[in-house]
C-alpha cells in the first residue's frame, strides 16, 4: 500500500497517539506533544491543561475506536465523531521542500492541531484504501493500533517482535502437544 508521505505521517501520529502510555497523568499528553513537536507551527505551546490532556485523551480513544470496529457502519460512525473534533483549514506549504497540505491553521493551539491532523489524516487513509486497514494488534498481552500497508492486507501484529513472539509460542506449543 502506498500512501502520500504527508498522509502516511499524520496516519503514524494518529498510531502513536492511540498506542500513548496514560497512566502518567494529565502529564502524557505535554510529554506526547514535545515528543512529536515536528508536527506543530513553530512556537506553539505544547504544555495542555488537565481538561486539553483529557480532550487528547478522547481524540487518541476514538482513534482506538477506529481500530476495533468490526463494521464499516461502525467505523464511519467512529470516524464521525473524531472528525467532528477536527477544526480543518487547510493550506498548502513547501516547508520541507515537497509541496502538501497541512490540515489545521499554523496558530492553531497544540491540541487543535494534533486533533485536526489525526482525524483527517487517519480519514483520509480510511476512505482511500479501506477501513480493514487499521488494525489492533493480535499478540496475547499487546493491544496496539497499527496501519496495515502491506500488499495483500494481512497483517495481524504491530509490529516484527509481535509477530515473532506469537510464532515462537505457536511453535512451543505445538512441539509441547
Amino acid at each position: 500500500m502506498d500512501y502520500d508521505t504527508y498522509g502516511s505521517s499524520a496516519v503514524e501520529l494518529a498510531i502513536d497517539l492511540a498506542n500513548a502510555d496514560r497512566d502518567a497523568g494529565p502529564q502524557w499528553a505535554g510529554a506526547f506533544l514535545r515528543a512529536h513537536a515536528d508536527w506543530f507551527s513553530p512556537g506553539t505551546a505544547v504544555d495542555l491543561s488537565p481538561d486539553e490532556a483529557a480532550q487528547a485523551a478522547r481524540t487518541a480513544d476514538l482513534v482506538r475506536a477506529v481500530a476495533v470496529a468490526g463494521s464499516q457502519a461502525e467505523v464511519i460512525d467512529r470516524l464521525n465523531a473524531l472528525l467532528a473534533l477536527a477544526s480543518p483549514q487547510p493550506y498548502a506549504t513547501d516547508h520541507d521542500g515537497e509541496l502538501h497540505l497541512h490540515h489545521a491553521r499554523p496558530d492553531a493551539p497544540a491540541l487543535e492541531q494534533l486533533t485536526t491532523t489525526v482525524a483527517m489524516g487517519l480519514s483520509q487513509v480510511v476512505v482511500q484504501h479501506g477501513w480493514q486497514r487499521i488494525g489492533v494488534c493480535s499478540a496475547e498481552g499487546c493491544e496496539d493500533v497499527y496501519v496495515d500497508t502491506s500488499r495483500n492486507a494481512s497483517r495481524r501484529y504491530c509490529s516484527n517482535t509481535c509477530a515473532s513472539r506469537s510464532t515462537v509460542a505457536a511453535y512451543r506449543a505445538r512441539r509441547k502437544a
